[in-house]
């Protein structure tokens, strides 16, 4: 796909005014509920969305929760 190349003015527009801007100000709350996951490569190869990595996921909660439901049932620990 072609990049289209607009000029662009290294000025401010006169609107745009940053003088009481705070740097970070919503830093932490963004940090404490952010969902966002970077996979290391070789992980990322085997999945080509993050549609792919929600199913196979949710496939290991849903084995991780019925393994543990079938051992708390014979008495033993419900966790590994």
């Amino acid at each position: 796909m072609k990049q289209v190349k607009t000029k662009a003015s290294d000025e401010m527009r006169a609107e745009y005014d940053f003088s009481g801007a705070v740097r970070g100000k919503y830093y932490e709350r963004y940090r404490a509920s952010s969902n966002v996951v970077v996979l290391d490569p070789d992980v990322s190869e085997a999945f080509p969305n993050a549609v792919a990595v929600n199913k196979a996921l949710r496939s290991l909660v849903k084995k991780r929760l019925s393994v543990a439901k079938r051992t708390s049932r014979r008495g033993g620990p419900t966790t590994r």
